[in-house]
């Protein structure tokens, strides 16, 4: 795929409409690389003027922050900050929700102020738009799909409807698990424990979140978080059910049934 670069847009004088904040999950994780690509075709194929970093995308510093380094967290934010102000960057659109919180939180006191959106809210936008148009026999249509709310997204963003709104667009049967929205319970990624070993405890949380969603007999569970995914496809392979339940981003659906 040819993306373009702010370096180069702005060699050739031009601006993007927005600029595509991809993460260090969507940049390295080879599972996520694939939710990357898919929202990047969905930018290229709906005519979005769009850019990214590159190599002078460096970490928000979430996972810093989160585990208590304050000053590798400010150190990191500043180091973007001075590239994202350089461009003179106004619009992020991320597929990541900690990277979300972070950007559109907890970078402007530190002098990054942006519109950061979410990929699923844009998606939102151009299914109501218009834009997006899907396909009348998607491959999903009349599926069981159950959605697992990030945190980030959710409790901290209060972003519930704009995922479940993309869903409904595919003509699929959306089954909530028991503890959803609000009450929705974690992954077990966030605050940084992506990155550590377990506390001991009775059960890992992200076994249990994926018990809850396997209960609802769905075929496919969506995230909208490449922490999230990681952690549900993990738990679904520990009930050795990767052959008939799929973690999918939404994005990753929206790409495979648009015309």
């Amino acid at each position: 795929m040819k993306i373009n670069t702010m370096a180069e847009m702005m060699q050739n004088g031009e601006t993007p409409e927005i600029l595509f904040w991809v993460g260090c999950a969507g940049s390295f994780d080879q599972r996520a690389q694939k939710i990357t690509k898919a929202f990047a075709t969905i930018l290229n194929k709906v005519g979005i003027n769009y850019a990214i970093l590159g190599k002078e995308e460096a970490c928000t510093g979430d996972p810093a922050r989160r585990a208590g380094n304050e000053f590798l967290f400010q150190m990191m934010a500043y180091q973007n900050i001075q590239v994202l102000n350089g461009y003179g960057i106004k619009k992020i659109v991320t597929t990541c929700p900690h990277c979300f919180n972070t950007l559109k939180n907890e970078y402007p006191e530190l002098g990054g102020t942006y519109e950061v959106i979410h990929h699923t809210t844009l998606l939102q936008q151009l299914i109501d738009e218009g834009k997006i148009k899907l396909k009348d026999s998607g491959a999903f249509k009349g599926k069981k799909i159950s959605y697992h709310d990030s945190c980030y997204l959710g409790r901290s963003n209060n972003i519930y409807e704009a995922p479940r709104k993309v869903l409904e667009a595919l003509d699929a049967e959306l089954v909530e698990m028991k503890r959803c929205r609000s009450n929705g319970l974690c992954c077990g990624a966030g605050g940084a424990q992506m990155f550590k070993e377990d506390e001991k405890g009775e059960k890992r949380i992200n076994i249990e979140r994926a018990d809850e969603a396997l209960e609802t007999g769905a075929s496919i569970i969506a995230s909208a978080c490449p922490f999230c995914n990681t952690m549900m496809t993990d738990g679904v392979k520990n009930r050795e059910k990767e052959d008939t339940v799929a973690v999918l981003d939404i994005a990753e659906m929206i790409a495979a049934s648009m015309e």
